[in-house]
């Protein structure tokens, strides 16, 4: 039977084209998510920044216990928004840890130099150059407060050398240091440059008191390693840290790589059932067209004596080399496609620039045993009919296709439609990435439940048209409609692409433009203030004091912004937050508050947007326990509740709450409303000066910028989505050339009893307007209660945004290509000679 499967694929090429294309696109496709998967998997960061140490404790994720089923506690990892940090006295328990030579705390404070403000530099302790190890190149360490010791990162493009001096900023303030020396490493570091103060200096500096970002162990050359590690591993769970050995010393240094590994492996993860579920359609489809399109030529074979067994065999042999041959050809595109996502992914700052595309074998071999399986699964199932069937039958079998399905199909499409619809009330009850899972499990059930009844779709459709198209097209749509009424059955896979490509890009794409247009219109409303202090080294608490005492000011109101974790019904999520002081608040700021009031807000309170508390159970007045961005417990009265979540965060809370529990302890921008008819522009320019790149700005542009902000979170989504519904219209197009290709006889006999040309193409015209219109209704459909339940459980609006030029696009875009995929062959059949035509192979 291979042998027979070879033979076939080598003269029947042009009918096993569109198959092979299905499956190397959806190889293509499947190949870029998994291997995004894998590549996350496996990027570990730079260790090199604790390359002497044999462990590191640090605090980078928390892990939150869930619900308890059958007697089991679910626990549930996230990483920490805002870096850990680990007790100061956790370094000298672990300095007596027998066989530890040294245990050297590491601070990490964020700064900037006004020598290379452009390159990404962090501040350390000069104990902490042990731990890489760094070397002197030149000058000696620093041995006051105003010295300091550069790496050659920042020394080479600056020309900083020993004696020379520069401004650095951290801490919201800017100060003139001189350079003491240069230190470099034996290896070669990526990820920031590094300068380094004195250890006390150091300390006073950081946001943290009394607390380290890291702690780097160092052992004696006699040490018993696995011993010395067992202990650091103790203390380090009962300071509620992890122990990071190997490479992953590199997520310890650069806490941002967990935060690119969290993204290409959820992305990855996300996409790639969401792709698997497209494919997965698309390939039935394709591959059960092209058996069907073939029974006649498989009643032949069993006919003249061919088994059942022997005919499903050689039909599973061709479909297995054409997953072969699409193997081949998918996975070098899907690397060459993972590699320009990861390009774009660094350049919008969504991944950092080591971060590399690894691995491709673990991918490559899951994404084409996946595709393999469906593809033969679906050519299995497509020839058991005529497989069943007495040889002296099949011939009539394959002459005359029954209309519908049997009463199984029947039953699993309702089953579909009914549970698509029962998912619409959990979508309703629900919020955040519950809801969103829950919308695209009832919008692949829809689709599901179309696919299956399809054949009772299209003739009921057939029927209700038939007088619309005979009056449009005359005799021509006669035939039309008695085509789709006989054809049924065999336009399926047709229907269910065109449903596919409109639902999915209609729910998705628009979804991600509703969620940007509320995030900036409640921005816009909600911010009362005219003026805006901005600083690109942060501003001190200080910053909205000192506005107040501008004259003309009426209020200032400092915004620090952060994530905190909070439970949920199903795992705690990571929600966007902002600390506010709040004095005069409600003259610059206008969250939409329902129920209590921000006046209330103090430290050990909360106020909480309404969707939020009801996806926790929170009520005015309740006990709210959540984490701050460094893994801090605290339980907090709220004590209001708001509806501009989107635009200002889930949680607000007072800014003195978040003191010490942030990575930069600084504010990034405080609000400033003036009295009427008072010019306060000039002094309040006076006061941006005060702080390194200070600036006023007018809050429409504020808004403006934070549009910019979502548009470019936005883009992954959208990216992914356009690659997903683009495979949908191409496997859309497929089957519709497929179905045009295979009515050669058919269109070919018609002609012979008298049928003129432009009669047969005015048929066609008009099945494939009937076709055309009942996809893009059912499309639309779906499309339209999807997307109304999600943003009405996401966002709260009752009626979602759609422009116009979206839908035209879409809808545009669809109804082209369908009639440019039917239309082109079609023409092409009608050029070839009705009696040539007869000849055809199917």
């Amino acid at each position: 039977m291979l042998r027979l499967a070879a033979q076939t694929l080598r003269h029947r090429t042009g009918g096993f084209l569109a198959t092979f294309v299905a499956l190397a696109a959806g190889v293509a496709v499947l190949m870029t998510c998994a291997l995004l998967v894998e590549s996350g998997w496996r990027h570990q960061g730079d260790p090199h920044r604790y390359g002497a140490a044999v462990a590191v404790v640090a605090d980078r994720d928390l892990t939150v216990d869930g619900p308890t089923v059958l007697g089991e506690t679910e626990r549930t990892t996230v990483l920490l928004p805002e870096r850990g940090s680990v007790p100061g006295k956790v370094a000298g328990e672990l300095a007596d840890v027998p066989g530890v030579d040294r245990a050297v705390g590491d601070r990490r404070l964020v700064v900037t130099t006004t020598a290379a403000p452009g390159l990404p530099t962090t501040g350390h302790g000069w104990s902490s150059t042990a731990l890489a190890p760094y070397r002197l190149v030149s000058g000696r360490p620093p041995r006051s407060g105003g010295e300091i010791a550069v790496d050659a990162r920042l020394a080479g493009p600056t020309r900083l050398g020993p004696g020379a001096t520069t401004e650095v900023v951290t801490g919201g303030v800017s100060r003139t240091y001189e350079v003491s020396g240069v230190v470099g490493t034996d290896g070669t570091a990526s990820g920031r440059a590094a300068l380094f103060f004195t250890d006390a200096h150091a300390a006073a500096l950081d946001p943290h008191p009394g607390r380290y970002d890291a702690v780097g162990v160092l052992t004696a050359p006699d040490a018993d390693r696995d011993a010395v590690l067992a202990e650091v591993r103790r203390i380090a769970d009962a300071a509620g840290a992890t122990a990071y050995t190997g490479d992953d010393r590199g997520i310890a240094a650069e806490p941002e790589s967990v935060a690119a590994r969290s993204l290409a492996l959820g992305a990855g993860a996300a996409f790639a059932g969401y792709a698997a579920a497209v494919v997965g359609f698309a390939v039935a489809g394709t591959v059960g067209l092209s058996v069907r399109h073939r029974r006649r030529d498989l009643a032949l074979l069993r006919a003249v004596a061919a088994t059942p067994g022997q005919v499903r065999s050689m039909l599973l042999a061709e479909v297995g080399l054409l997953g072969l041959l699409a193997g081949a050809v998918g996975v070098p595109a899907g690397l060459l496609a993972t590699r320009q996502v990861r390009d774009a992914l660094v350049s919008r700052g969504f991944l950092p620039d080591d971060f590399t595309v690894r691995g491709g074998v673990l991918a490559a071999a899951a994404v084409v045993v996946t595709v393999a399986v469906v593809a033969l699964l679906s050519a299995w199932i497509a020839a058991l009919r005529v497989t069943r069937i007495r040889p002296t039958e099949a011939l009539g079998e394959a002459a005359v296709e029954p209309a519908t399905g049997g009463r199984a199909r029947l039953i699993c499409g309702l089953a579909c439609v009914a549970g698509a619809f029962s998912l619409t009330v959990l979508t309703g009850a629900t919020d955040g990435q519950t809801a969103l899972g829950a919308a695209m499990g009832m919008l692949y059930l829809f689709v599901l439940g179309v696919a299956l009844l399809a054949p009772w779709i299209n003739q009921g459709a057939a029927r209700l048209l038939g007088p619309v198209l005979r009056t449009v097209w005359g005799d021509s749509g006669y035939l039309a409609a008695a085509n789709l009424r006989a054809n049924a059955r065999g336009t399926v896979a047709v229907l269910t692409a065109l449903v596919l490509s409109v639902g999915l890009g209609g729910t998705v794409w628009f979804l991600q433009d509703n969620l940007e247009r509320q995030t900036v219109a409640q921005s816009r409303e909600g911010v009362l203030a005219q003026y805006a202090l901005t600083s690109g080294g942060g501003l001190p608490a200080s910053a909205a004091a000192e506005a107040r005492r501008v004259p003309g000011v009426a209020a200032a109101t400092g915004v620090r912004r952060t994530s905190v974790v909070v439970p949920d019904r199903l795992e705690p999520q990571t929600v966007p937050a902002q600390g506010i002081d709040p004095l005069g608040a409600d003259r610059t700021l206008d969250l939409r508050v329902r129920s209590g009031s921000l006046d209330a807000l103090r430290e050990g309170t909360v106020a909480v947007s309404t969707a939020r508390a009801d996806a926790a159970g929170w009520r005015l007045g309740d006990k709210a326990r959540l984490w701050l961005g460094d893994g801090t417990p605290v339980t907090l009265r709220v004590v209001a509740l708001y509806e501009r979540g989107w635009g200002f965060g889930d949680v607000t809370l007072h800014r003195r709450t978040l003191d010490g529990h942030t990575v930069t302890g600084l504010d990034d921008r405080v609000l400033i409303r003036t009295a009427p008819d008072f010019g306060a522009e000039g002094a309040l320019a006076e006061l941006a000066r005060r702080y390194p790149g200070g600036q006023v700005t007018d809050t429409a542009r504020l808004t403006g910028e934070l549009a910019e902000d979502v548009a470019v979170s936005g883009w992954l989504n959208k990216m992914l989505v356009t690659v997903l519904v683009g495979y949908a219209v191409l496997a859309a197009a497929n089957t519709l050339v497929m179905a045009a290709l295979a009515r050669t006889r058919e269109l070919s006999l018609l002609r012979l009893v008298g049928v003129t040309r432009g009669q047969a193409k005015r048929m066609v015209h008009a099945e494939q307007a009937g076709l055309l219109g009942v996809a893009l209704l059912i499309g639309v459909a779906i499309a339209a209660v999807t997307l109304t339940t999600i943003v009405r459980a996401v966002t709260g609006a009752t009626v979602p945004h759609v422009p116009a030029t979206g839908w035209t696009a879409l809808l545009g875009g669809t109804t082209a290509l369908a009639l440019l995929a039917t239309v082109v062959p079609v023409t092409h059949i009608l050029r070839t000679a009705p009696v040539e035509g007869m000849g055809v192979r199917e």
